[in-house]
């Protein structure tokens, strides 16, 4: 009975290891920030767009932006972290994040967004914190 306490004890620390290295950032974005992001290079945009984000992980899915997708990591290298994800709508994508600086990301990012395939290179540079809310209100 004892030692069947101690192997259930290890199995959970083991599974709540394994959590939190899952949740845990990438490597290449370990020195990146939440925060106001300035995304340009995508195709059909005239001017860079703004996005703000709690997690620089989303960036990769940059396409599908305003979606809930799942995203998993499948390459997570010192300055190059690999995501796929699939979205609700049939959606999906492949994404590498490139550091280039803790404010500058290279993404190269396809897959099918609206039944038809996409392709680019898009740059993202952190260009502050996320508005507040009652600033946001204001304008």
């Amino acid at each position: 009975m004892r030692l069947g306490k101690i192997l259930a004890v290890i199995g959970a620390g083991a599974a709540v290891a394994l959590m939190l290295g899952a949740a845990a950032r990438p490597a290449a974005l370990a020195q990146t920030m939440p925060g106001l992001w300035e995304v340009s290079g995508v195709p059909g945009m005239k001017t860079p767009a703004r996005q703000c984000v709690s997690e620089v992980l989303a960036l990769g899915q940059f396409e599908h932006r305003k979606q809930s997708c799942t995203r998993r990591v499948i390459r997570d290298a010192a300055t190059v972290t690999t995501i796929e994800y699939s979205c609700p709508d049939g959606g999906f994508g492949r994404s590498e994040i490139g550091l280039v600086t803790p404010r500058s990301l290279r993404i190269d990012t396809q897959g099918i967004s609206d039944g038809l395939p996409f392709h680019y290179v898009a740059q993202a540079r952190r260009i502050g914190d996320c508005p507040s809310q009652q600033t946001a209100a204001r304008h």
